[in-house]
């Protein structure tokens, strides 16, 4: 179940707030491998640390690295802080956090008091490459938008993981992070999706909010075997408290899956499981294009629950290079499957165009 070996660190890669890439050495070997540093410590050239290979064994898609798990130069290790909900639970990395609504928190009561999310824009997503093409096209759009991002559990866990959230937020695209289930360091913490879309309304004044996984879907080809049906779960949530849900389809049509192609399976299947309703976003196409979509639309009766919004938004493609970030989605950037990222557009430009409040 795991695979741990014994290294030496020959070389600091790259260091930010929380997080640094390091080179490790054993037995001739040489890995990339990762250390949060607010779990396991500061770390140095020369430091002997056990390390995580798991998922470079399996050749999983976690960028190529290994993962610090102990550094032998310390003898104790504390680095306790405030708050009494434990994340990572009962595992042996266990860390304490305050979220904004426990007891202790400044912020409990207004959890207490809350009574409706009065229409709040609520963007949803199935991946986490869908973060920034949102986001950039909200910003550009409408540069006063307070933007509040919502990372869940469904993928990565550690936010300091993602460099998107840390170009968008160093860039001030993304105002504020809340990381809620077991994913940890976000700007805020929070429980679960209603107090994280409650505390985005009541503390941090949102105007609207961006909800998906953190880095890495977790997927099985089977029907309902993805993490990305999580996405049901939060358009229900954000219905429930009264705010406004806009799905972000995902469809593609260069990915040799032929389950992705068009509209994907996983899209269909988060609209089965669906109890309540939401607007389902495309961007306008090329013919052909348009007219699978449409297809796949009228022959399945599961889109009559929800509306359906064609929206222009080929503009995407400009607020992308504007902002010279190199965004790509399973390995494809713009050029290679630009209805992806024009899907996210035009959920985007819908909620900045007909949603917000002025």
């Amino acid at each position: 179940m795991i695979s741990v070996y014994l290294a030496k660190v020959s070389k600091i890669v790259a260091q930010r707030e929380g997080i640094t890439v390091v080179e490790v050495e054993s037995e001739g070997e040489k890995a990339l491998a990762l250390n949060y540093d607010d779990i396991t410590g500061k770390i140095e050239v020369g430091d002997k640390v056990y390390v995580n290979r798991t998922a470079r064994l399996l050749n999983l898609g976690t960028g190529g690295y290994d993962f610090i798990v102990v550094n032998l130069k310390y003898s104790e290790y504390d680095a306790v802080g405030n708050g009494h909900i434990m994340k990572l639970r009962y595992t042996p990395f266990q860390i304490n956090v305050l979220t904004m609504e426990e007891q202790n928190s400044p912020y409990h009561t207004a959890f207490e008091e809350f009574e409706s999310l009065e229409d709040l824009p609520v963007i949803v997503g199935e991946l986490h490459s869908m973060v920034a093409p949102v986001a950039l096209v909200l910003k550009s759009t409408n540069p006063n938008l307070k933007i509040t991002y919502v990372m869940t559990d469904g993928g990565c866990l550690p936010i300091s993981f993602s460099n998107t959230v840390f170009e968008l937020k160093k860039r001030g695209i993304i105002d504020k992070t809340v990381t809620i289930g077991h994913a940890f360091g976000g700007d805020y913490e929070c429980v679960n999706i209603y107090t994280a879309l409650i505390g985005a309304k009541e503390v941090l004044k949102t105007d609207v909010v961006i909800v998906t996984m953190g880095p890495g879907i977790v997927g099985t080809g089977t029907k309902y075997g993805f993490s990305g049906v999580e996405q049901a779960h939060i358009i229900d949530a954000t219905s429930k408290l009264g705010g406004k849900p806009v799905l972000i389809p995902r469809i593609g049509f260069n990915d040799k899956r032929q389950r992705h192609q068009g509209i994907s399976h996983h899209t269909i299947t988060v609209l089965e499981l669906c109890n309540s309703s939401c607007v389902l976003t495309f961007p306008t196409m090329e013919r052909e294009k348009e007219k699978i979509i449409k297809e796949q639309i009228i022959s399945n009766p599961v889109f009559s629950r929800f509306t359906i919004e064609f929206v222009e938004s080929s503009i995407t493609k400009r607020y992308i290079e504007e902002s010279g970030l190199k965004l790509t989605t399973m390995g494809r950037n713009y050029e290679s499957e630009p209805d992806f990222f024009n899907a996210c557009g035009a959920a985007a430009l819908y909620v900045s165009f007909k949603l917000v409040r002025n």
